[in-house]
């Protein structure tokens, strides 16, 4: 089995009655779909689709909410040979200008024939649409009933023929879309399952959005291809009242999640002790941190929090990931607790270097990504492309059999990503030991009097200054002409509206930076709860807060 519907319908055929996906909710109970009912509700959109007159190979947008009807959908698409690509849905997370913005452009580039969605969201989709008549609107809940003796695909689609599109999280990036092959998506699923030890009593339990690669693949896909249970929940659920993730590996007998670093430190300080009586945290045996810049401090925040509850520490794991890979790269913390390596500051920001710290040295620590996948091969580049030695930094390059197609209708981007058959991350890190540390993006790097600067490194002290909204701070460059050089801006989020309170959060965030970085930090700037932006997937999009910032003053 090498594709996407085919695989639905050999799990559906051989094992109709097992629950593929427990689905929950805040108010009402918990849905319970079986493989049968999977199929069943993917054939009812597949006919929705057909009877649209929406064509093999062309792409069906999905903006729908945490519900049944987002997976029948999707998996419909796929039994009609479309090409699914589910987007964030609009909330008030999300600047509404930016949203429509990025859909527009996302129409322009990608020119889907179709956009399934609710009767409360057209208005949004039309407005993108403009004047234009494609892409198709279509409506869910839908007159198309599940069918419950689906005619089967006389011919699945060949395993190197797109299978979906992933797209990029920013708030100015929807319009590049990750086109990924069945066989991609089976290549990564079955390398990352023996990386992760995989077997049949795994309890897969995810709060993670399916518009993000973390969610569709890690949370979704792999579960649901690879015959594991899937508890899943919403997003916005989780945020409302996180407790509920721990509430569902109790009850479900979880055994793998995966969380973006700030999760830890959301659950950590969120969760209070009425809502965890009960619950058994015993049998997670991997909590896996990923998609963002990954911070020891978390770890320990989080076992601290939930040892007592059952949690082990054996459970708290790594990765390095991305859409472009279908998923991921790296995998740590599986077989033996995931390395952190203390490194030199001054080595680090001057020379670029990852150099064990000297006693008494300033110091940072790095939390390792783990080992690449056996199907994926890592380089560490410098600007001229050329391969660095270990403890180097530069540009993390990789190839697989996993890699994308290309970035759809987007040519330009394809050959842009690529040098020499490796594919360029645009992420900075360094190797050690055969494990892989990441410590930022390229095009987020500061550089402040010759010194690279890292803006997260920033970011994660002032979130620890008392009075700070958590996870709401972005720092940021600008060019100071005087200077000759880059100066740091640093935006944190505050409640208080105390004048001489805000003056002390804001000398508090400069000394705890100074002290903890080689950065002298003179721009802090509080703003109110809301001010700053945040891409689809729920991170701060920094380009597009110092763009606003910049405007502003």
């Amino acid at each position: 089995m090498t594709t996407l519907p085919q695989t639905l319908v050999h799990h559906a055929t051989h094992a109709p009655d097992q629950t593929a996906v427990h689905l929950l909710f805040a108010k009402r109970p918990d849905q319970h779909i079986t493989y049968r009912q999977l199929l069943a509700g993917a054939a009812g959109y597949a006919r929705m689709f057909a009877q649209a007159g929406i064509p093999p190979g062309e792409v069906v947008i999905l903006i729908l909410d945490h519900s049944a009807d987002l997976l029948y959908a999707f998996f419909g698409a796929l039994l009609q040979r479309s090409i699914p690509a589910i987007l964030p849905y609009l909330t008030e997370k999300l600047s509404p200008e930016h949203y429509s913005k990025s859909l527009a452009a996302l129409f322009r580039v990608t020119r889907p024939a179709a956009v399934l969605t609710a009767s409360e969201f057209v208005a949004t989709v039309r407005q993108a649409r403009g004047a234009a008549a494609a892409p198709q609107i279509l409506l869910t809940p839908s007159p198309a009933a599940p069918v419950h003796t689906p005619e089967l695909p006389n011919n699945f689609p060949p395993s190197d023929e797109i299978a979906l599109l992933q797209h990029s999280s920013g708030t100015t990036g929807l319009q590049k879309g990750v086109a990924l092959s069945h066989r991609a998506i089976f290549n990564q699923l079955e390398s990352y399952s023996r990386a992760l030890r995989l077997t049949p009593n795994d309890v897969i339990v995810s709060w993670l959005p399916l518009y993000h690669d973390m969610g569709l693949i890690a949370g979704f896909l792999l579960p649901i291809l690879r015959r594991i249970p899937l508890v899943l929940m919403s997003p916005f659920d989780w945020v409302r009242a996180p407790y509920r993730l721990m509430q569902a590996v109790s009850q479900y007998r979880g055994t793998l999640s995966w969380l973006p670093n700030f999760a830890y430190n959301f659950c950590a300080q969120k969760i209070r002790p009425r809502h965890l009586q009960g619950v058994d945290l015993s049998t997670w045996r991997a909590v896996i941190n990923c998609s963002e810049p990954m911070y020891a401090e978390s770890h320990r925040m989080f076992l601290e929090k939930f040892a007592p509850y059952g949690l082990r520490p054996s459970a708290l794991a790594t990765c390095y990931a991305m859409a472009e890979n279908v998923f991921a790269v790296t995998q740590g913390g599986i077989d033996s607790p995931p390395t952190q390596d203390v490194i030199s500051l001054n080595a680090f920001t001057r020379h670029h270097r990852a150099i064990p710290a000297r006693d008494g040295e300033a110091s940072l620590t790095m939390l390792s990504a783990g080992r690449p996948l056996d199907n994926v091969q890592i380089r560490v580049l410098d600007e001229a492309r050329n391969p660095l030695p270990e403890r180097h930094i530069g540009e993390i390059a990789l190839r697989s059999d996993c890699m994308l197609t290309g970035y759809f209708n987007r040519p330009d981007a394809t050959a842009q990503a690529f040098h020499n058959g490796w594919y360029l991350t645009g992420d900075l890190g360094y190797l050690s030991g055969g494990e892989v540390y990441v410590t930022g993006r390229k095009k987020d790097v500061i550089i402040v009097g010759g010194k690279n600067v890292y803006p997260q490194d920033i970011e994660y002290l002032a979130n620890e200054v008392p009075g700070v909204h958590p996870g709401r701070v972005v720092a940021f460059g600008v060019y100071d002409r005087r200077a000759g050089t880059e100066e740091v801006v640093l935006l944190a989020e505050t409640n208080t509206t105390d004048p001489a309170e805000r003056q002390r959060i804001a000398d508090q965030i400069r000394q705890r930076v100074t002290q903890g970085t080689a950065v002298a930090l003179r721009r802090v700037e509080l703003v109110e709860r809301g001010w700053l932006l945040k891409t689809s997937s729920g991170k701060i999009a920094r380009n597009a807060n110092r763009e606003r910032w910049l405007q502003r003053t």
